[in-house]
């Protein structure tokens, strides 16, 4: 999970302070939008709750977020977006997941698909890597900001499965019921959060050094970086200092 924890936290870093942040904007407001497709109300909506935040998280005015929310209710018309899913491999046989939003489906796949196989990579069948991930709720705090027994206490107490202390973090995992509880509790108490999400994590990584490192984190971020992508989940585990370069 380290692998995880430390990309998860540089690439919210980066959005956060995105140059390009109209693309930022964009995949938000898909994602909001089909996101709403199950309710327009996030305190019953998981989903919908997460993307908001993300988008608040991002400084998107409240305007832009109702919007999407409307068009995703059927309140508004606008383009329609489906959900896409691809999956494959990269150097070094780590597994990558993708998840999107797409009203193309067909032009989607085969984008990603080139970025693939540009990259060292290749796309496989539906099924291929889903197997070797787990839907979790997933908080990282900086060891700057937090007692290690204090966080711990009020992680366990709220419902966290597990605390992971890392290099420079401490990683808690929640199922996803109980994510918004412990994370909630986490504010309470007044520690301040790098990154929380429900997310996708690798139920074991795979070790990546040298140049099948570098190869794989181009990779990732080539992907992350297509209009359609949402998030990409990958079971890497790569040193310290090649993911800060």
């Amino acid at each position: 999970m380290s692998g995880h924890s430390k990309w998860a936290t540089i690439k919210h870093k980066k959005a956060a302070t995105d140059a390009k942040r109209g693309s930022l904007f964009t995949k938000l407001i898909k994602e909001i939008s089909v996101a709403a497709r199950g309710g327009g109300n996030p305190d019953t909506n998981p989903r919908l709750r997460v993307a908001i935040e993300r988008a608040k998280e991002s400084s998107m005015p409240s305007d832009n977020i109702d919007r999407a929310i409307k068009k995703g209710t059927g309140q508004l018309e606008g383009v329609t977006y489906e959900d896409i899913t691809l999956e494959g491999y990269g150097p070094g046989g780590v597994a990558i997941y993708v998840e999107g939003v797409s009203d193309n489906k067909n032009r989607t796949t085969a984008e990603v698909r080139t970025i693939f196989t540009k990259k060292g990579g290749n796309m496989a069948g539906a099924g291929s890597v889903a197997w070797m991930f787990e839907k979790k709720g997933y908080i990282v705090v900086s060891k700057a900001n937090a007692e290690e027994d204090k966080l711990m206490g009020v992680a366990l107490d709220a419902g966290a499965e597990d605390m992971i202390v890392e290099d420079e973090n401490y990683a808690i995992k929640t199922s996803p019921q109980d994510f918004f509880k412990v994370k909630k509790a986490i504010d309470d108490a007044g520690i301040k959060t790098e990154d929380a999400e429900i997310t996708l994590l690798p139920k074991n990584t795979v070790k990546v050094e040298g140049d099948d490192a570098k190869k794989i984190l181009d990779l990732v971020d080539s992907i992350e970086e297509h209009d359609d992508v949402q998030h990409v989940y990958a079971n890497f585990d790569i040193p310290d200092d090649l993911i800060k370069e």
